[in-house]
């Protein structure tokens, strides 16, 4: 359908503007400069906001508005970016833009998950900067990075700082999976000799009189034993550290004969159990927590005590974290879905096409 619009010309009569002449304007229809309607203009827009370059120009092909990738991108930039006023609580991650070289810091509204800007660099002074020009942040949800935790000192000292709870889990959990590595000479034996109870039942069924380690020692034919245990560290720290609620009996026992024939993996499973408490958040969790740093420096666990002097550098804000409702759990996943889009742009556009997609998102 083609639309032959009739408009009238406006001439101005101070010799001294810069425009001598102008045309009556249709609000709704078309807009100054234009080749396209409003209405194809927002349609455009919305399938370049998912799918920017290429792919929107494929689809807009197929819908009968065919357009380059290069308008596509320049539809896309020309789409303006969303007001987000100042959130109160701020949520703050990194996320790489070149893996183990260059990242960039991606900043949100932690009780609305609303994005509101991106940071080309990760960098103290940069978010320290943006804070200044922002004021009314109050509490600012963060991961266990120094430089962020500098930044919001610097800009913000009365902030409350919380640490994001996921990471503080999975510093702990690493460090829980070395010492059962470590330990792993004192336990193997234990596991090994679990291998044989299935079967060591049964063979007693059928007049076996002997004992477990006599049928080990038949097995393996007066081989050297193997110095690995039978159950490896890795499998052992995942049952240690998952929720008893969902491991199977037979894992249950495995788990408990394993830990039982090493003194310092039954302090390290008591430690994981009272730990995993303290991530459900309570006002009480402070003094539980001082508690169980106490505990913990008693047992001779070398790398869960590395795991402490870590907490003890943040102490405020793993304690913010542990008994404040506030997470860092919105930006992660802004940053997985960031992840998706670097992914369709195949690290050809620059950062400012990168933000503005996040941001649009």
């Amino acid at each position: 359908m083609v639309l032959d619009v009739r408009v009238r010309r406006l001439a101005c009569r101070d010799w001294r503007c810069p425009r001598r002449t102008f045309r009556e304007q249709f609000p709704g229809l078309l807009e100054r400069y234009q080749r396209r309607t409003v209405r194809l203009t927002a349609q455009v827009g919305a399938v370049v906001r998912e799918l920017a370059g290429r792919a929107g120009a494929r689809l807009l092909a197929v819908l009968g508005a065919p357009i380059s990738r290069h308008t596509a991108l320049r539809a896309l930039l020309r789409i303006p970016l969303p007001v987000v006023a100042t959130p109160r609580v701020l949520g703050v991650d990194d996320f790489c833009l070149r893996r183990s070289r260059t990242y960039a810091t991606i900043l949100i509204d932690a009780e609305t998950r609303r994005r509101v800007d991106v940071l080309p660099d990760r960098r103290s002074d940069t978010l320290a900067a943006w804070l200044r020009e922002h004021p009314g942040v109050q509490v600012v949800c963060r991961d266990g990075a120094a430089g962020y935790a500098d930044a919001v000192h610097q800009a913000l000292p009365d902030a409350l700082q919380v640490g994001d709870r996921w990471h503080i889990w999975h510093n702990f959990a690493q460090a829980a999976g070395k010492e059962v590595a470590v330990h792993s000479g004192c336990w193997a034996g234990a596991s090994r000799l679990r291998r044989l109870d299935g079967g060591m039942r049964e063979i007693r069924e059928r007049g076996y009189t002997g004992s477990q380690s006599l049928l080990y020692r038949y097995i393996t034919q007066g081989r050297v034993e193997d110095d690995r245990p039978g159950l490896s560290p890795r499998r052992l720290a995942r049952l240690l550290l998952a929720r008893p609620d969902n491991l199977k009996p037979d894992q249950h026992e495995l788990l408990a004969k394993t830990t039982g024939a090493c003194p310092e993996m039954s302090s390290l499973a008591a430690l994981v159990r009272a730990f995993a408490r303290l991530l459900a958040p309570a006002a009480d969790n402070g003094d539980r927590l001082h508690e169980w740093i106490s505990a913990a420096e008693k047992a001779n666990l070398s790398h869960v005590h590395s795991f402490i002097r870590g907490l003890r550098l943040d102490l405020d804000a793993v304690h913010a974290a542990l008994t404040s409702e506030y997470h860092n759990g919105g930006t992660e996943g802004v940053n997985t879905k960031t992840k998706m889009i670097k992914r369709q742009m195949y690290g050809r556009a620059g950062f400012p096409l990168l933000r503005h997609r996040i941001l649009l998102g």
